[in-house]
């Protein structure tokens, strides 16, 4: 008697900060045939070692790979905050490198904020504040952030991620990866880093959609 085939799911833990990409990972959730388990980190006082604390803590039982989604502005608002971004860097490498689950570290500079607007038509890289108050007219940065449905206004009318994605430039981080789609099995082989792209505005979070969306 043949044993029953077991049923692979695809399941990953995503680590984020602010309540924008907390909302909008959230609202995905809702509309991809994947589980996402949502690991809200709160930076305060704590700065990028509260990533690393969470991710160190965190089980990853059945969990295909770990995103940790960061904000690169972190870097040039406060000192210090360069070397705990490097522990991290280090923490995924380690990871990485002994074939456990693997950490895609996704660097968004300046911020998701940005990230955000680059999936509305007519954003032509202007001030992401100013855009985000008067031109999409929330009035306030913190009333878009607390926007419990932006991943359904982001990806409605003419707006979209995969407009999002094919403006990414300025990189500051890529993470090159393997996929065995027939064993549910993710390496990744290097983590690049390109320090010369810090100036930019960019992030590597395609690799999030492509992974997520094999």
């Amino acid at each position: 008697m043949s044993r029953p085939k077991r049923i692979l799911r695809k399941k990953f833990i995503v680590f984020c900060e602010g309540d924008t990409e907390y909302n909008y990972v959230d609202g995905m959730r809702l509309k991809q045939g994947v589980e996402l388990a949502l690991k809200p980190v709160n930076m305060q006082g704590g700065g990028y070692s509260s990533f690393l604390n969470e991710i160190k803590k965190e089980a990853s039982n059945n969990c295909l790979a770990k995103f940790i989604i960061i904000d690169f502005d972190r870097v040039k608002k406060h000192s210090g905050e360069l070397e705990k971004l490097k522990e991290i860097i280090e923490y995924c490498k380690l990871q990485n490198d002994s074939k456990r689950i693997p950490c895609f570290l996704i660097l968004d500079n300046p911020d998701f904020e940005y990230i955000a607007c680059l999936h509305i038509e007519d954003y032509r890289g202007q001030d992401t504040k100013k855009y985000i108050e008067d031109s999409l007219g929330f009035g306030s940065l913190d009333k878009f952030k607390n926007k419990k449905d932006i991943y359904c206004y982001l990806n409605t009318n003419c707006n979209s991620y995969n407009r999002m994605l094919s403006r990414l430039r300025g990189k500051v981080l890529i993470n090159h990866y393997q996929i065995n789609k027939a064993n549910f099995d993710i390496k990744i082989s290097n983590m690049e880093l390109i320090w010369d792209n810090s100036s930019k505005r960019g992030s590597n979070i395609n690799e999030f959609f492509e992974v997520i969306n094999w």
